[in-house]
């Protein structure tokens, strides 16, 4: 039985490897993902094997670690690579999406050699003769556990971590610093020549209730303020984004029902969902019957008919990112002739390419100041909020900004 076991790890491993393999091989060379959800299904069975042979090994060393250890390594190393190229480069991502495959192949052939002494595909997969002779061994299995919970469980916690760090880190540019209590996000303030100023919000859809009601009460009387908001005129939107139950289920307050500026001038600066892309309406549709009915048989069926479009990350991109953030630019230049203080309380992916710009235009750095967007339900120490590494907490492109007119 244990043979068997093993035999269909390390197989549902080589289809894993080959199919993704494959997959890689039509998105880096012909940029298509006709293969995408196999490809995930796969792995998804694979995940959970290495999983089982990974805790067989502490209950029986007749698995032989030399052989399964490598495989139970490979997904989590694999996957912390795979984080740190997409933080840092990611129009590389397929390529080494693609090198990481190889390996994941050749592995798999050199431990099929090793678990039955040559290249062959007879049954199973894993030779008995390979396995070891005590069925059980407390020093084994105490080993085994000292091991999971004394260093594989903390390594795994820490580089999760440490690559939320890093990325907050990369594309946040100070805007946004996450340390161990918390969440804070740092408001700046800038001037032009003719004292015309600028104040950068970066905002968060879930947070403290307290950190809206302070962001709302420091708005001058006499600014104006450029709302973030698509707008849904034509209905394209067919379920209609909230995060409230997911902020009420974190014991946080949703953005769309706490931050109400109740001092200065509040105008809508951001596009219409018609202006975007129609493989973007189709994608962010998609997303939201997740957001809206959840995770069941229905909303899965319909997300693994989905095909993607080629190049559909670059168009989300440039519709959810690049175009709105010109258009808020185009109203920044519209209202500054017309005010002496403009605010821009927009999400914090938006918020380090406005400041590029508007330094661009001559406006200079001249205050900045720390609000806590949320806590980690740690013991709150006194005294300032903490500066350390500033960073920035990007969520995947989704149509949860959308709010209809």
């Amino acid at each position: 039985m244990l043979t068997v076991l093993l035999s269909l790890c390390l197989g549902i491993f080589l289809t894993d490897a080959f199919v993704s393999l494959a997959n890689a091989s039509l998105v880096l060379f012909f940029g298509i993902q006709r293969l995408a959800w196999i490809s995930t299904i796969v792995t998804m069975l694979s995940l959970f094997w290495v999983m089982l042979a990974y805790g067989l090994m502490g209950l029986t060393p007749m698995i032989p670690k030399r052989l399964f250890l490598p495989i139970t390594l490979f997904h989590p190393a694999a996957l912390l690579a795979m984080a740190l190229v997409a933080i840092y480069h990611y129009s590389r991502t397929p390529l080494f999406e693609w090198l990481a495959m190889v390996v994941q192949v050749v592995l798999g052939l050199v431990i099929l050699r090793g678990a039955q002494g040559r290249f062959s595909l007879r049954w199973p997969l894993v030779a008995p003769e390979r396995l070891g002779v005590r069925a059980f061994s407390w020093a084994n299995l105490e080993v085994f556990l000292m091991v999971s919970f004394v260093v594989v469980l903390p390594c795994v916690l820490a580089s999760a971590a440490v690559c939320a760090a890093l990325a907050v880190n990369h594309f946040g540019a100070g805007f946004v610093s996450l340390h161990p209590g918390g969440i804070t996000v740092q408001v700046r303030e800038y001037v032009r020549g003719d004292g015309k100023t600028i104040q950068l919000v970066p905002m968060a859809h879930i947070g403290e209730a307290s950190f809206y009601r302070q962001i709302s009460a420091s708005f001058p009387t006499n600014s104006v303020i450029l709302m973030e908001g698509v707008t849904d005129e034509q209905h394209l939107i067919t379920n209609q984004p909230t995060y409230k139950p997911a902020a009420t289920s974190l014991g946080l307050a949703a953005q769309e029902g706490e931050f109400n500026p109740s001092q200065g001038q509040v105008v809508m600066a951001d596009m219409d969902i018609s202006q975007f892309g129609t493989n973007t309406v189709g994608f962010l549709n998609l997303a939201m019957l997740l957001h809206s009915k959840g995770v069941n048989a229905q909303t899965l069926s319909q997300w693994m008919q989905y095909s993607p479009p080629p190049q559909i990350e670059k168009q989300l991109f440039e519709d959810i990112l690049k175009r709105r953030n010109r258009h808020l630019l185009g109203e920044i230049q519209a209202w500054l002739p017309r005010s002496q203080h403009l605010v821009v309380p927009w999400g914090v992916a938006h918020i380090p390419e406005i400041a590029t710009e508007i330094q661009k235009q001559g406006f200079r750095l001249i205050k900045t100041r720390d609000y806590e967007v949320m806590r980690f339900h740690m013991p709150r120490r006194k005294g300032p909020v903490p500066k350390s590494s500033h960073a920035l907490l990007i969520s995947a492109p989704s149509a949860s900004f959308v709010s209809a007119r």
